[in-house]
């Protein structure tokens, strides 16, 4: 009887713990990992990332911890802004999770020339920040400057491998319903310039903070300057 006492106690503890972390993965948070260079110096490989779904993400009712999906819904509190990093449904393959930084708003015309990235006919203000060193790589770094939909001006890095080497792109209009999005690591980011747009019901939610960060190339080494940094 003890047995089958000390089992129940355990599977409810169990099914508790399952509901309790669905409940947190579907209406609020969701945990994920950088796994590639793109987002760089923004965002390294190694990183792991805390998005928020409550602002403007979407609603996932299905199994835990694994990608299927029983039920999708947009959970919108507030309006995608440019210069967001959100996270997303690669749209070539749904099953698949990107993040990127917003870029352009439907309506939006965007167009690269020269590295440098026009919005509605304007360039983006950037300015030199010194250089990123990794190893053996030495990459110049950007301040980079986008209007928000409120007038004020929200500031990132971004970086170029080399000046001017970038093929140009657009100009293209972002269609209704749809974003454009960009990696902050310009020469090393496949994004809305190669696939397109991202649609607004592929939006997980906007990246908010690093939780942990390791560096894979060395697996002891934690990166403790990175815990808890807000994503700019």
């Amino acid at each position: 009887m003890k047995d089958n006492k000390g089992y129940k106690g355990l599977i409810e503890t169990i099914l508790f713990i399952i509901v309790v972390v669905s409940i947190v993965r579907i209406f609020f948070v969701q945990a994920f990992n950088i796994p590639s260079g793109s987002m760089k110096p923004s965002l390294l490989v190694g990183d792991f990332i805390l998005v928020n779904k409550l602002v403007y993400g979407s609603w996932d009712i299905g199994i835990p911890f694994t990608n299927i999906t029983f039920y999708h819904k947009n959970n919108r509190l507030a309006q995608v802004d440019r210069g967001d990093v959100i996270v997303f449904k690669y749209p070539e393959d749904p099953s698949v999770d990107f993040i990127k930084r917003v870029i352009g708003l439907p309506g939006d015309i965007v167009e690269v020339k020269d590295d440098i990235v026009y919005l509605n006919g304007k360039p983006l203000k950037r300015k030199e920040d010194g250089y990123y060193e990794e190893e053996n790589e030495k990459v110049k770094r950007y301040i980079e400057t986008i209007p928000r939909r409120d007038g004020k001006n929200h500031s990132y890095t971004v970086m170029e491998i080399e000046d001017g080497i970038g093929a140009d792109f657009g100009p293209v209009q972002v269609p209704p319903n749809s974003y454009f999005v960009m990696g902050d690591n310009r020469d090393n980011s496949k994004d809305s310039r190669f696939w397109g747009f991202v649609p607004d019901d592929y939006i997980i939610g906007q990246a908010f903070v690093i939780y942990f960060s390791i560096d894979l190339k060395k697996l002891s080494l934690i990166r403790f300057e990175r815990l808890g940094k807000v994503i700019q």
